[in-house]
């Protein structure tokens, strides 16, 4: 693994000597079987090391944000009631301080030869046995994201990370000689999944930069041979943005965490010089469900692709198929699927269906293929009539001038809700302009009422567009 903005280079035995350090250091700690410990690093090797130290024990990596603030930390920290947090070198002043009675542990950095330096604090008595990883144990805890309601606890187990880092590796023919460029948080699934278990799964290297830079991103890519890179679409927008003269050698890159619009995908396939496959995941299936296939198999716009780590299907409400090319929700199972949500039976009882999960996401099957249309919470129903965002949001796109588009609905007493749309300019188009054209490829009922311009579209800290909130934010905003 490679950490180039720190100077940190390890072999796979490198790693392996890192692991055992960092293993032997936390059950001196207290930390055994079925235990959860907090993570508050930055990106980089030791976030990686610390997970496989804590799966060799039979416990729980339960990674976060390290830009969360004071209030989050504490939420985060009293739902998960961990019994260790690990935080890094570098001062983590708000998570120390939400941490209360939980004890700390602090210091673990990466460098060959250099001894693991642990600290840990608090009153922890000393685990009994090394509990050795075992397939049932849970080996990551991560909360959801995207919705307004509380967020739910997914437990995934040593056998779903295992079986979808293979499954991936598998599906775009990763190799020992590949070298993945990290461009995603460690802390989410996108980039501890896809990015770097996959490629370490078959004895690869992983390029992963503490601080993730668009301007940066080519020389280091160049400068070790990086061979497929995966982000989301804001972050190809933002590398393709600060492309430089580097002579990169990407065999292929790879979107996923949100829709990639097909007018980004032909930039990118232009900038990269590599073909473009856009998949589709999510938390709860240890990421990757579906994806374009690498040529010589198509690869089609607008599509998240075949099966590639889940099984899926289209479903009506009651959980029976809908007709060939009918749209539906879209149902998965699979290795990497989690068994469930914790101590939430409310939840697992309205997603769960003989051995199947419900998505939440609308979408079609063409020709094996799958097309998503939305959030089923973020589809706007318009005088009955239920229109994707993601249809609006691609024809918006399609103005040469509009660099960003979400569309979302406003709660209307007439209609029930009108939809709306915010877009981020390039150019001094006016929203009558946009309006204008959005009418030529739209029915009337989904135009735009009202389009606002913006200098920024809020994002989660991966990238992700949260529709059901932009009316609230712009409220807000005034």
């Amino acid at each position: 693994m490679i950490c180039p903005d720190a100077d940190v280079r390890l072999s796979h035995a490198e790693l392996a000597e890192l692991v055992d350090g960092l293993a032997g250091k936390l059950q001196a700690a207290g930390v055994g079987p079925g235990d959860r410990v907090a993570v508050v690093l930055p990106n980089g090797v030791e976030l990686v090391a610390i997970l496989f130290a804590l799966a060799s024990l039979g416990a729980a990596t339960v990674p976060l944000n390290p830009a969360y603030t004071e209030p989050e930390f504490r939420f985060y920290l009293d739902d998960l009631v961990p019994q260790l947090l690990l935080i890094g070198e570098s001062a983590a002043p708000n998570a120390r301080a939400a941490a209360g009675s939980i004890p700390i542990a602090e210091g673990v950095a990466a460098a060959p030869g250099r001894p693991v330096d642990l600290r840990a604090g608090g009153s922890r008595s000393a685990a009994g046995s090394t509990g050795a990883g075992a397939p049932e144990q849970i080996a990551l805890l991560l909360h959801t994201s995207g919705t307004t309601s509380r967020p739910k606890q997914v437990p995934l187990l040593q056998r779903n990370l295992t079986a979808q880092a293979r499954s991936i590796a598998a599906h775009y023919r990763l190799t020992c000689d590949d070298v993945s460029f990290c461009a995603m948080p460690l802390f989410h699934v996108h980039g501890l999944i896809a990015s770097t278990l996959a490629q370490l799964a078959v004895g690869g290297t992983v390029i992963v930069p503490r601080r993730f830079s668009p301007r940066r991103f080519w020389a280091q890519a160049a400068a070790d041979s990086a061979t497929w890179l995966s982000a989301g679409p804001t972050l190809h927008r933002m590398i393709l943005d600060h492309a430089g003269d580097a002579d990169l050698r990407l065999r292929f890159a790879r979107s996923c965490s949100s829709a990639l619009s097909p007018q980004l995908m032909r930039e990118a396939e232009a900038g990269y010089g590599a073909p473009m496959v856009e998949a589709y995941g999510m938390t709860e299936a240890t990421h990757q469900i579906a994806s374009n296939p690498l040529p010589p198999a198509a690869r089609y716009e607008g599509s998240v692709g075949i099966p590639a780590g889940a099984e899926f299907r289209i479903v009506d409400p009651d959980g029976g198929d809908v007709e060939p090319g009918a749209t539906g929700e879209v149902a998965i199972r699979g290795a990497g699927l989690t068994p469930g949500y914790l101590n939430n039976d409310q939840a697992n009882a309205e997603s769960f269906f003989d051995g199947w999960f419900r998505t939440g996401d609308q979408g079609r099957v063409d020709d094996g293929y799958l097309r998503l249309l939305g959030r089923l919470k973020e589809m706007i129903i318009r005088g009955g009539e239920n229109i994707s965002p993601y249809e609006i949001e691609a024809v918006l796109l399609a103005h040469p001038q509009v660099a960003e588009a979400v569309a979302f609905g406003v709660d209307d007493d007439k209609y029930g809700q009108t939809v709306a749309a915010a877009v981020v300019l390039e150019g001094d188009a006016g929203a009558d302009e946009l309006r204008r054209h959005a009418a030529g490829s739209l029915a009337a009922f989904k135009v735009p009422d009202r389009i606002h311009v913006l200098d920024e579209i809020p994002k989660t800290p991966t990238g992700k567009v949260q529709r059901p909130r932009m009316a609230t934010y712009l409220e807000e905003q005034g």
